[in-house]
C-alpha cells in the first residue's frame, strides 16, 4: 500500500494509496457521476488531458472487458474511493489495476471523493496532480492547459464501417475523437459509414459524394479548432448533417454562435434533457466541459435544453437540413432512449427506417 497524493492547484492535498501506473501526472480534475460504465469512461477520447474522479464509491467490481472499450484511453489519472481487486464477471479478462498499468495511467484510491466533488462543484474545475510527494512549487499544476486535443486523439487508421444490411445511404463521419458505438448505430440502420480524419478538407469530404455527414464527439476547447470550423462553414447545406458533443459545438461556432467553459461540466449518465418542441424529457449520457450559449444561436433554433442548468443541448438548422445535440444519442453504459435521433438522420438523408 504505497502512499500517493492528489494535490489541487489551490494547494489542497488529499492522501491516498497508489494503484495503476507508478508515475506522476498533471491534468484537469473533473468528476463523473456514472454508477456503471467505468470501462467506457476510461476509453472515451473526450477525457483527453483530464484526471477522472468517480463519484460512485466502488469502481472495478466487474473488471476489465476489452469488448466494451469504445476507443483508446486518453485520461491523465484516475481517482476513486475504493477499487475492487477481486472483480467478478463472466466476461472479465483482468482487473482495473492491470489496465491502468497497461495504459500508463496513475490511480489513487482511499481519498474522500465526496469532499473532492463538493470542492469542484463550489469552485469549478481545477488542475490537479497525482504525485508521490506534495510539491512545494505548484506552478506547473496551475499553468497546465489542455491544448491540441483533437489532434492528440486522432485515429491512426481510418475505417469503413459496412452496412449491416442493404446499404441505403453513405455517410461521411468526421472523426474528432469518435467512439465506436456511434458508427455502429448508423450501420444497423442500413448506412455505410466512411470515416474521415478531422483535418480533411471540405473538398475531400464532398468528393466521397456522401448522402449525409456525421460529426463526432471529441475532447478539448472547441474554439481552438479553427480549421475544422472553417471546413464546416463550407459543408453547411451541401448534405444533411448530424452531430453530437464536440461536433455540436463546432457546427454552432461555424454558424456564428459562441461557447463558454462550464463551471464543472456534465460528465455522467444521468443528465435530463428537455425537448422544447414537444413534451418529452430524456435521461442522457454526457461528457463535456464547454457549452453553446443559447442566446448566441442565430442561424438555428435551440431545440433541447438541460433541465438542471438550462444550458443548450441541441440545435436544429432547418434551412441547412442539420441537427446537432450535446449529449450522446447512444450509450452502451447509460440511457439509450434517444437512439431515435439516428432514425431521424436517416430520414433527413431521404432514407426510411
Amino acid at each position: 500500500m504505497k502512499k500517493k497524493y492528489l494535490v489541487l492547484e489551490n494547494g489542497t492535498a488529499f492522501e491516498g494509496y497508489a494503484f495503476g501506473a507508478d508515475v506522476e501526472s498533471i491534468g484537469e480534475l473533473i468528476f463523473h457521476t456514472g454508477v456503471v460504465g467505468y470501462i467506457e469512461t476510461l476509453t472515451d477520447p473526450a477525457y483527453y488531458g483530464q484526471i477522472i474522479l468517480q463519484t460512485f464509491p466502488m469502481i472495478g467490481n466487474y473488471g476489465i472487458i476489452p469488448d466494451d472499450f469504445v476507443e483508446n484511453c486518453a485520461a491523465k489519472g484516475y481517482v476513486v474511493r475504493e477499487w475492487c481487486d477481486t472483480p467478478s464477471n463472466f466476461r472479465c479478462q483482468y482487473d482495473l489495476d492491470a489496465y491502468l498499468k497497461e495504459q500508463g495511467v496513475p490511480g489513487i484510491y482511499g481519498v474522500d471523493t465526496r469532499q473532492l466533488t463538493r470542492i469542484i462543484r463550489d469552485n469549478g474545475v481545477m488542475n490537479a496532480m497525482i504525485c508521490d510527494e506534495i510539491p512545494t512549487d505548484l506552478t506547473a499544476v496551475k499553468e497546465y492547459k489542455i491544448v491540441d486535443a483533437v489532434n492528440a486523439v486522432a485515429a491512426d487508421e481510418l475505417k469503413i464501417y459496412p452496412s449491416e444490411g442493404d446499404a441505403v445511404k453513405k455517410v461521411a463521419m468526421i472523426n474528432y475523437g469518435a467512439v465506436n458505438g456511434m458508427a455502429n448505430e448508423l450501420t444497423k440502420r442500413g448506412a455505410e459509414v466512411i470515416e474521415v480524419n478531422y483535418d480533411a478538407t471540405a473538398e475531400e469530404i464532398l468528393a466521397l459524394n456522401p448522402d449525409g455527414i456525421f460529426l463526432s464527439n471529441g475532447p478539448g476547447n472547441p474554439e481552438e479548432n479553427i480549421a475544422c470550423i472553417n471546413v464546416l462553414k463550407k459543408l453547411m447545406g451541401k448534405a444533411p448533417m448530424f452531430g453530437y458533443g464536440l461536433g455540436h459545438q463546432l457546427l454552432a461556432l461555424a454558424n456564428g454562435a459562441k461557447v463558454e467553459k462550464m463551471t464543472f461540466g456534465h460528465h455522467g449518465a444521468n443528465q435530463p434533457v428537455k425537448d422544447l418542441f414537444g413534451t418529452q424529457t430524456y435521461i442522457t449520457t454526457q461528457n463535456h466541459g464547454y457549452a453553446v450559449i443559447s442566446d448566441s444561436v442565430i442561424n438555428g433554433k435551440v431545440r433541447y435544453i438541460n433541465v438542471n442548468d438550462k444550458t443548450c443541448e441541441g440545435i436544429e438548422y432547418d434551412e441547412a437540413n442539420a441537427l446537432t445535440v450535446q449529449f450522446y444519442p447512444e450509450s452502451v453504459s447509460g440511457p439509450m432512449n434517444t437512439g431515435f435521433l439516428f432514425d431521424r438522420f436517416i430520414e433527413m438523408m431521404g432514407g426510411k427506417n
